[in-house]
């Protein structure tokens, strides 16, 4: 036994000696060279789920370019229109570039981008000067300026008329009373000047200022008017009942056993057809879940739409009015039900309904208000390089 184990150990000292690595001996095809890990490049892609901040609201067939373009032209103009409303809110007009930079959504430019970047592309409106201590601030153009004034007369020509928006907006409300800082987050939408709340006080027969527990001050209706309290829809049904008759889809839900004909069907859809719940009504007491309660809130956001400057509104702007208006969490797809009042553009997370027939078919609002024209030709300045002598904006455009 003990010869066995020498004569063991001798063979696999002479072995060593012989080769002495053992292992790539018994081992002649290495793979220590071959790359075990799939590069990213041959990975296979997981599809992204998709999701409602992305989603568009449209698909292609049924999109309306017009209503498209006008959601691409806000995008491009945010910048001016927010930063106008800022800085004329600001003394002098001027704000530190520095501080500029980092407001990006007071002046609605995207965060991490440079605000110079932005106010290139509108030089006959923004300005920047370094003053006398030295630092370089941002201001307004003398054209701007100009604008500004012009606009201020604007809004005082045109103050009853917003007056009388804000008290058919209280009338809608469910307690003929709004929180006065809704309406101020809400008034370029209905043309309603920045110092409202102070112009107010002018009319202490419509109006009255009050404060809840938490402080909050809330605007309330002091004396309702009947005449006031008819809706858009309603003057629209009386001069033409079957187009507005057409407008609107309440499907009622049968069995299939009545088995009806196709005219039938319809004639028993249509008397569900028009929302004749007038949004001045106490239509809030209603069921949420009911078809009467239905009717009520698309009505309402019918008259809504009809009360704005552009006949349209976002998401945020209707979230703003969820309490007053008793709307649901259903709203987007309330309002996707009827494509042939409303069209919803934008993603599923931020959309902006369109009033359709407030818009002719190259997607022109029919009726312009002052507002909506003084806006459009602050959109053409805000879209020129620089201004040739002797030459309008409107002719170059």
């Amino acid at each position: 036994m003990a010869w066995r184990l020498f004569s063991f150990v001798s063979t696999i000292k002479t072995s060593n000696t012989l080769n002495p690595n053992p292992i790539s001996y018994t081992a002649p095809f290495s793979t220590s060279f071959l790359v075990t890990k799939t590069p990213k490049k041959f990975k296979k892609k997981r599809k992204s789920k998709p999701s409602p901040r992305t989603t568009l609201v449209q698909t292609q067939p049924n999109r309306i370019p017009s209503f498209e373009r006008i959601l691409h032209r806000d995008a491009l103009l945010r910048f001016v229109t927010r930063s106008k409303q800022f800085l004329s809110a600001q003394p002098e007009h001027v704000i530190r570039l520095d501080d500029a930079g980092k407001l990006h959504r007071e002046l609605g430019f995207p965060r991490g981008r440079k605000v110079s970047r932005f106010l290139q592309h509108h030089p006959l409106l923004f300005q920047t000067y370094r003053h006398t201590d030295g630092k370089s601030w941002l201001g307004l153009t003398d054209l701007m300026e100009d604008l500004l004034a012009e606009e201020h007369s604007l809004m005082d020509a045109m103050e009853l008329n917003r007056v009388e928006k804000v008290r058919k907006l209280i009338m809608m409300s469910a307690r003929n009373r709004i929180p006065l800082s809704k309406i101020h987050h809400c008034r370029t939408l209905f043309g309603i000047p920045d110092d409202f709340r102070d112009r107010v006080s002018k009319y202490p027969d419509l109006f009255k200022i009050a404060v809840d527990g938490d402080g909050k001050r809330v605007l309330e209706l002091v004396k309702w008017d009947p005449l006031l309290a008819v809706s858009a829809l309603e003057r629209e049904f009386v001069v033409d009942e079957d187009s507005a008759k057409r407008k609107f889809r309440f499907p009622v839900k049968h069995g299939k056993d009545l088995d009806l004909e196709l005219d039938d069907n319809r004639k028993l859809d249509l008397l569900n057809s028009l929302p004749l719940v007038s949004p001045y009504s106490d239509g809030h007491r209603f069921d949420l879940w009911t078809l009467e309660a239905e009717k009520y809130r698309v009505g309402l956001i019918h008259e809504f739409l009809s009360l704005t400057l552009e006949k349209r509104a976002s998401i945020h702007h209707l979230v703003e009015f969820k309490e007053e208006f008793s709307l649901t969490k259903h709203t987007y797809q309330m309002l996707r039900k009827q494509p042939r009042a409303f069209y919803l553009a934008g993603t599923e997370m931020n959309w902006v309904v369109f009033l359709k027939d407030a818009y002719d078919e190259n997607g022109v609002l029919i009726e312009k208000d002052p507002q909506v024209v003084f806006n459009e030709k602050l959109y053409k300045y805000a879209q020129v390089d620089q201004m040739e002598p002797d030459l309008g904006v409107e002719e170059r455009i």
